[in-house]
């Protein structure tokens, strides 16, 4: 028979997860001569349903009537995993999603995955392999949360790898090694530690920086790319459609074209409160003002139209807003945290004192808000398709946060001594305080 049952005592599910019960799962074996005229045998096991495994024997005797076919069958299955992943990096990751997640993949899978596995014939990788790998790491000192990065893009790869039948299981998800996402992970910032921030890096060109990301969620990259024509203030409300492109040159003067949102979920338009609006009307009236002393100083104002940008015009960079955030904590003596982080702590203070998770994720552009609160789940979000968030419902939800960041008592921090806030190179501009 082409397709066979047999029992096993651990059933995986559509998913291919272990169950822990015992059950049937059906083979798929299909005999074919090969364009030589020798008898070979194709071989595929555990499907969990037998509807499914007549599918695929159905179409593997199609398939392998093509001696081209056949080779790529012979090839898949005989390719290393750093052949398996480079191909998966090109066709899935640089086909499907954002640049800034190719290079981060990219980089994962050449720094840690493929200098220890990446001579492993894919059908050969178990377990034992990655286990041994995620310990080699953990004792070297690398971060739980590395580590763990590692394993879900493994999981993910190889996941697709078991869906294409080019391997049977799913090494990554049979590991051991258990790994915490929260371990080292600083909590995010509360209400009272948002305002203390907040009111720190007042007349600095983090104040905008910071109140777009941690009063309203907004991304590094939606941030540096926000343009005033994308601002209302009359009508108090703001745009988010563009981004600044990925990774930018340095020096670079003026932003020819803005990159799409991370996607249409991202797209939104939200609601500039009382509290937020004088911060939007000081951050215009600053830049006019160093538009005026460019012009009377016979000095290049690039006036790309941008929010956040250096006194001389030009962008802010994403990289730049990492690298030195820690610096300006560490100057306050605030405790540490990413700047991303402070987009987690706008979703968790708003979703603390309203419990609207749907709109919350509205605001911060998600499709499902689980991500950004930290939680796991696992159900289809159908509903976001037929829920129409108004702008009125993400006020008063926004006004609810930043109601409590206004009325809360702190008193600004003031640099240490010996220490500064960084602010971009300025050259022959100065910065101006109102």
């Amino acid at each position: 028979m082409a397709v066979s049952a047999r029992q096993v005592k651990n059933k995986r599910d559509a998913d291919g997860k272990l169950t822990g019960r015992a059950g049937t799962v059906y083979d798929v074996n299909v005999k074919y001569k090969n364009a030589a005229g020798e008898r070979k045998a194709y071989v595929k096991k555990g499907f969990v349903t037998k509807r499914e495994a007549q599918q695929h024997e159905a179409e593997m005797k199609t398939k392998l009537l093509n001696p081209q076919f056949i080779e790529v069958v012979q090839s898949k299955n005989n390719q290393t995993v750093k052949e398996y992943l480079n191909n998966w990096l090109e066709t899935h990751v640089h086909t499907n999603l954002r640049p800034g997640t190719y290079s981060t993949y990219s980089n994962i899978v050449n720094n840690y995955i493929i200098p220890n596995v990446g001579n492993v014939q894919l059908s050969k990788l178990t377990p034992v392999m990655l286990d041994k790998m995620f310990k080699k790491y953990l004792d070297s000192g690398l971060k739980p949360s590395t580590v763990l990065t590692i394993k879900r893009l493994l999981s993910v790869s190889l996941e697709h790898a078991r869906k294409y039948r080019y391997i049977e299981t799913n090494a990554a998800k049979d590991t051991l090694t258990k790994l915490s996402p929260t371990q080292n992970t600083a909590p995010p910032f509360n209400v009272e530690q948002m305002k203390t921030l907040l009111t720190s890096v007042s007349n600095t060109i983090w104040e905008m920086p910071i109140l777009l990301g941690g009063l309203y969620g907004l991304r590094r990259s939606e941030i540096a790319g926000l343009r005033w024509h994308n601002v209302d203030l009359q009508n108090n409300t703001f745009e988010v459609v563009e981004q600044l492109p990925f990774k930018l040159p340095s020096k670079t003067q003026i932003v020819e074209e803005m990159a799409p949102t991370k996607s249409k979920a991202s797209m939104r338009q939200l609601p500039i409160t009382e509290y937020a609006k004088p911060f939007f009307e000081k951050q215009l009236k600053i830049q006019e003002m160093q538009k005026n002393y460019a012009a009377e100083n016979q000095l290049t104002y690039y006036d790309n139209d941008l929010v956040v940008a250096k006194p001389d015009g030009t962008p802010v960079l994403p990289d730049w807003i990492s690298s030195q955030f820690g610096k300006v904590l560490d100057a306050l003596n605030l405790p540490h945290t990413r700047f991303h982080d402070l987009r987690h702590g706008a979703a968790t203070n708003m979703h603390q004192l309203t419990g609207d998770f749907f709109t919350v994720g509205e605001i911060l552009g998600h499709t499902c808000i689980a991500a950004s609160l930290g939680m796991s789940l696992n159900f289809e979000m159908v509903t976001s398709r037929y829920v129409d968030v108004r702008m009125e419902r993400k006020k008063q939800v926004i006004d609810v946060y930043h109601t409590e960041v206004d009325k809360a008592r702190v008193k600004p921090v003031k640099p240490m001594d010996g220490k500064t806030i960084p602010s971009p190179k300025q050259g022959k501009y100065i910065g101006f305080e109102l």
